[in-house]
């Protein structure tokens, strides 16, 4: 490994460590899911006892909707929130590498670009939020409170990193590391983001071309930190307005939803890398 700042490959990474095998992300990824499945167990097991097991059950058989209400959020951020100490624990007893590998190959988290990569991505979808609503109208029921505003702001940042932390990092590193194809990497672990989205059609090739991007923007970059906060822009605003009653989540896009989220998030991909090259996020190394 390098023992100085210059940067490494994200994609290829993992290779530069000396404990590198090829298999080695096989039984990260077998022994993080048992890790999970247990860790999900527990959470799943203390929501029955204080909801009601039917209630649970009920929810968690109704696909994407089941974000339109408090509990059903805040279980599903919990069960994706658990993939990171999920692969955190599988990686220390595969002893693959270190798990700050999986962040950057630049040193680490990088949090300054992290938060201002948060605020264009925040703002397009604030005001495409808006317009959607100014000619559609309310299309869910408001349950806001300030209390789960607070914990949305907590789960949902966590929600998005451990994405970013498996898909862009143990997925995306793991194809690289295997072809040397930063390309072909890019596109194999959208590819997987997609189908593991319980979305119609339609829904899954939105998820494809965020996949995508966030692939592309993390390779760029060499970290997750500008994937991670465009991820978390979107999914803290669908929040807000499933929130404020103003959309409502659903497992089955149109086909007019799913070709105006589609233009949209190529303006903003667009955008984003532009800002991106001038103000040098792709320079960056962790400070």
């Amino acid at each position: 490994m390098k023992e100085n700042n210059e940067t490494s490959e994200y994609i290829t990474f993992p290779k530069t460590f000396e404990n590198y095998k090829w298999y080695k992300p096989i039984l990260v990824l077998i022994l993080g899911l048992v890790i999970m499945i247990i860790l999900d167990s527990i959470i799943t097991l203390v929501f029955s006892q204080i909801y009601g097991k039917d209630f649970i059950i009920s929810l968690t058989n109704g696909g994407y909707e089941i974000l339109n209400t408090e509990i059903g959020e805040i279980l599903t951020n919990l069960g994706v929130i658990i993939m990171i100490p999920s692969l955190y624990l599988a990686s220390k007893i595969v002893r693959d590498r270190p798990f700050s590998s999986y962040v950057s190959s630049r040193g680490g988290w990088n949090y300054k670009l992290y938060f201002k990569a948060l605020i264009i991505p925040f703002i397009m979808y604030m005001i495409f939020g808006a317009i959607d609503f100014a000619i559609k109208g309310p299309e869910g029921i408001a349950h806001f409170s300030w209390s789960f505003l607070i914990l949305t702001l907590i789960l949902v940042p966590l929600q998005c990193i451990a994405e970013e932390y498996v898909f862009r990092g143990l997925f995306m590193q793991t194809f690289g590391s295997w072809f040397g194809i930063p390309v072909l990497a890019v596109i194999l672990q959208a590819i997987i983001f997609a189908l593991c989205h319980g979305y119609n059609n339609l829904g899954i090739i939105e998820v494809f071309v965020s996949g995508l991007f966030f692939g592309f923007i993390t390779w760029k970059t060499n970290g997750i930190e500008v994937s991670s906060a465009v991820h978390t822009a979107n999914n803290f605003t669908i929040s807000l307005f499933v929130m404020l009653g103003i959309q409502s989540t659903t497992s089955s896009p149109t086909l007019t939803d799913a070709v105006i989220s589609i233009a949209f998030l190529i303006i903003l991909y667009v955008v984003m890398y532009y800002v991106g090259k001038k103000t040098d996020w792709f320079g960056e190394i962790k400070e």
